[in-house]
């Protein structure tokens, strides 16, 4: 408010900095500050819970079940009533923070209190957790007459793992034309009923082809950045230009471009300066930063967004598998196709017995409390190249943390999701046929315009 004063600004932009701008919104408002851009009204909208649900409703849009609780009783019976899993987290968090899946009352109980501190004020949001679900994230611009889609973001990580934390896409690869356009009809209309003049940031879950809002950012999400290299569009300096009064036919930005190259952001992790730490994603976000892959092919520029965030993906060498008896059916499939590449694959008893009842090539290796050779001696002796592991359960196993630790460590690849697995066997077999070859940004650039 000093610095406004001071300078005797016009107006203040909300959109730019994260989620602190617009809990703050509402009272830079009420002491006189011009909110220009989507105003602190379609703010809490969006924000407030039962607002947002009621939204939902009057466009008609799903959204999975939910409720909110103040105590234990309250979250026991919401979470009883919609059914486990469920996904638990404070009413006003930054980063997924104290985000967590919740599997049975137990650990709900739990959750509530030791990990929060609930009370009208600050209730606990509950939601019903969409096993399996794919994640999808869009960026739009509106001028408060029309609503352009910027990018409809593919996630290759499942619903569960935290947005920031995500590889995701440009464009989808894997939804249908139907999903697509119903995703972007949602989009659209949540933009109008909020009235949002600059960027919105829409998070969707997909589940046998049915659509589920999870929750509208009315600012510049972390993807605005990635979408506008991707597209060669500054998505940031329109929104600025729109929030000041222009319109988006003004600016020459009325329709949605879909590349013909694919565009992968990849997370970047600080593990590496944290030895021990336990690198299994979840809720909570945990990534520092973000780099980008791009490509003619997406099995080549998922390749190259590995290569930038470190380590590469191998084209060749052993693979030591160990996964939860949910994934080995499909485990099963990606090691034979890793065996058509050429790897070698190793497994301890339970993997290895799923592997070779499907007849697939695999060495058994001892657990760590069984005997030699064990996972950490090759680790240790640079025979390692590539690591899937999948945790078995909601406490991850000592011999499985000590595995991911140092594969960290000696920089090997790890691999948690079955998705990851899938996406990394795309970019082997991409690199092992054509290489990689490099590209001006300002091609990719120029095939995007008309």
């Amino acid at each position: 408010m000093n610095i406004y004063q001071q300078e005797k600004c016009w107006a203040a932009i909300v959109q730019f900095g994260g989620q602190t701008p617009l809990n703050l919104a509402a009272a830079l408002q009420a002491n006189g500050v011009n909110i220009i851009g989507t105003q602190p009204q379609s703010i809490e909208m969006a924000e407030d819970r039962k607002h947002f649900a009621a939204m939902l409703q009057r466009l008609g849009l799903n959204q999975p079940p939910n409720g909110t609780a103040t105590d234990e009783g309250e979250a026991v019976k919401v979470a009883r009533s919609i059914g486990y899993p469920v996904l638990v987290r404070p009413s006003f968090v930054l980063g997924g923070r104290a985000m967590e899946i919740v599997y049975d009352e137990e650990d709900l109980r739990r959750y509530i209190r030791t990990a929060v501190e609930a009370s009208p004020e600050r209730p606990v949001l509950v939601d019903r957790f969409l096993d399996d679900a794919i994640e999808v994230d869009v960026d739009c611009i509106a001028d408060g007459e029309i609503a352009v889609i910027g990018a409809v973001m593919q996630h290759i990580e499942e619903a569960g793992i935290h947005s920031g934390d995500s590889a995701c896409v440009i464009p989808a690869f894997s939804l249908s034309a139907k999903v697509i356009s119903t995703i972007e009809t949602a989009t659209q209309a949540m933009a109008k009923e909020l009235a949002v003049r600059g960027l919105m940031n829409v998070q969707f879950a997909v589940k046998d082809d049915e659509v589920y809002v999870l929750e509208v950012n009315p600012r510049a999400s972390r993807t605005v950045p990635f979408v506008s290299k991707a597209l060669g569009v500054p998505l940031a300096k329109l929104a600025a230009k729109v929030m000041a009064g222009k319109s988006l036919r003004e600016l020459g930005f009325t329709t949605k471009i879909l590349p013909p190259h694919f565009s992968v952001k990849e997370a970047v992790f600080p593990f590496i300066r944290f030895p021990g730490i336990d690198i299994m994603l979840g809720p909570e976000m945990k990534s520092t930063g973000e780099v980008m892959g791009i490509a003619d092919d997406l099995g080549l520029a998922y390749a190259k967004s590995q290569m930038a965030a470190q380590p590469p993906l191998p084209s060749g060498g052993n693979v030591f598998v160990s996964v939860k008896d949910s994934d080995k059916p499909e485990t099963v499939r990606l090691a034979a196709e890793l065996i058509r590449l050429g790897f070698k694959l190793y497994a301890t008893s339970g993997t290895a017995q799923a592997l070779i009842s499907a007849q697939v090539p695999v060495k058994r290796l001892f657990k760590l409390a069984e005997g030699r050779p064990h996972a950490l001696d090759m680790l240790k002796n640079g025979e390692i190249d590539l690591i899937i592991n999948t945790p078995s359960g909601k406490v991850p196993r000592k011999d499985e943390i000590q595995i991911r630790s140092l594969a960290v460590a000696q920089r090997i690849p790890i691999l948690t999701t079955t998705s990851g697995v899938e996406a990394s066997i795309r970019a082997i077999k991409a690199i092992q046929a054509k290489g990689i070859s490099v590209t001006p940004l300002q091609k990719y650039h120029a095939a995007t315009r008309p």
